[in-house]
């Protein structure tokens, strides 16, 4: 896992023949099959996808006749379930369009981070839709993918991934997949959880403004319609010294979101702070899977 983590913290995603990418083809073939405008249409659809890549986990463990190979069928499992470093890699290159004055290039930058729409956001509108995805990434991108990889191995990354994949695809709230994706998204939420709450637990500790994070998360994250999104923005917020929330236009519609934290709205520099904060969220949440995994192998060994 730790490799895995290196070897995205050094190359970033596969450039070729990406898995997750391979995962959504195969779901979009199948959902063509199962469609329906209906929740249990939409329950067979996830429980199949998910259910499939944890097989598929299953069978690559098992089939590993050394463990060198497990070992490398682990590192790039893991290695291609991660997105911390592309994920970082934008947040930066958004800020340093913003200094420029380009807010062209800037806006060129937001589809590859969130779903809005960037013709309807200004220079803060930017900042605040790539700082609220840096924080939400941070979880489901990188942290979400290790903690499942400590305790449940590969198995556990591709049914995780392949979750927040669908949730993605399907997970919207319109006329299409409002009964559809339900199931999708209700399975990426319970998948996020622990994720969710570990992040804000490492953003209060290592983001250097602990008391102000803590009280984001207690007073504001409630509020936020995503159980698991509203705890790491919240503590994000908290931790930057900024405020989240507002105005949010997406392509199927138009959303209020609560007021996250204390502050200004975040600027450029506030960009490059969640980056540094998020690489050292990433960096602790690698160890921290490695040590569960190897302290739960040995308990099984027992």
């Amino acid at each position: 896992m730790v490799v895995g983590y290196l070897l995205d913290r050094v190359v970033g995603d596969p450039r070729r023949a990406h898995p997750v990418a391979g995962i959504g083809q195969a779901a979009s073939r199948l959902e063509k099959v199962l469609y329906r405008d209906s929740r249990s249409a939409g329950t067979v659809f996830a429980v199949t996808c998910v259910g499939s890549a944890a097989i598929i986990g299953l069978g690559l463990r098992r089939l590993s006749p050394s463990d060198a190979t497990a070992a490398a069928v682990t590192t790039a499992v893991t290695w291609a379930a991660l997105g911390g470093t592309s994920l970082t890699g934008i947040g930066e290159a958004v800020a340093s369009a913003l200094d420029d004055g380009d807010i062209a290039a800037a806006r060129r930058w937001i589809p590859s981070l969130c779903g809005r729409d960037p013709e309807s956001l200004d220079e803060a509108g930017i900042a605040r839709a790539a700082l609220e995805s840096i924080a939400e990434n941070t979880s489901d991108a990188t942290v979400a993918p290790l903690f499942w990889a400590g305790v449940a191995g590969v198995p556990g990354v591709l049914a995780y991934r392949t979750a927040n994949t669908l949730d993605a695809m399907v997970g919207y709230r319109n006329d299409r997949y409002r009964h559809f994706g339900w199931a999708a998204a209700r399975l990426d939420d319970l998948a996020n959880v622990v994720p969710a709450r570990l992040t804000g637990l490492l953003v209060i500790a290592l983001g250097g403004e602990p008391s102000r994070a803590r009280r984001a998360w207690r007073r504001d994250a409630g509020a936020h319609p995503s159980p698991n999104a509203g705890v790491v923005e919240a503590t994000f917020a908290g931790a930057l010294g900024v405020t989240l929330g507002g105005r949010t236009v997406y392509p199927h519609g138009v959303e209020d979101r609560p007021r996250l934290g204390d502050g200004p709205a975040p600027n450029a520099d506030d960009l490059r702070a969640a980056v540094v904060l998020s690489r050292r969220v990433q960096a602790v949440t690698a160890l921290g899977a490695a040590v569960t995994s190897a302290l739960l192998s040995r308990r099984s060994a027992r």
